[in-house]
């Protein structure tokens, strides 16, 4: 029954995080990070199975490993998560909702400048190329 949860647990937060790739406003890293460790919980196949998988390589040893991202990435995902947070504050009309909406900007504004490493697109190219 555990083992059951575990991978239920993991492809749900799995395809979270492929929508997070596909919609950047839902953050895709943190569900692979937590679809790698309930896969790991579950079987040793299928954790076998998610290493394999290019999201594992781009975004969780990436995680793990605390190595960055570069200027062109981080610009892109604020970017794209910006125009969505912008129409979500036009389009409600809850204040309250378009308070919080600026307020989680700011704050992802805010980890992107300060608790993301920036890296060269050098060293992302070297480190991707150890990882790969």
């Amino acid at each position: 029954m555990k083992k059951i949860l575990f991978i239920l647990l993991g492809f749900i937060s799995f395809v979270i995080g492929v929508a997070g790739f596909i919609l950047p406003v839902i953050p895709g890293g943190p569900f692979f990070l937590f679809a790698a460790y309930c896969f790991g919980k579950s079987s040793e196949r299928i954790e076998n199975w998610f290493k394999q998988t290019s999201f594992y390589d781009q975004y969780v040893l990436r995680f793990k490993k605390n190595r960055g991202m570069t200027v062109k990435e981080k610009v892109r995902i604020n970017l794209i998560a910006d125009s969505f947070i912008i129409a979500s504050i036009i389009l409600v009309d809850i204040l309250l909702v378009r308070i919080l909406m600026v307020a989680l900007a700011l704050y992802k504004h805010y980890f992107f400048i300060k608790k993301i490493k920036t890296i060269s697109q050098e060293e992302y190219d070297a480190q991707y190329a150890k990882i790969g």
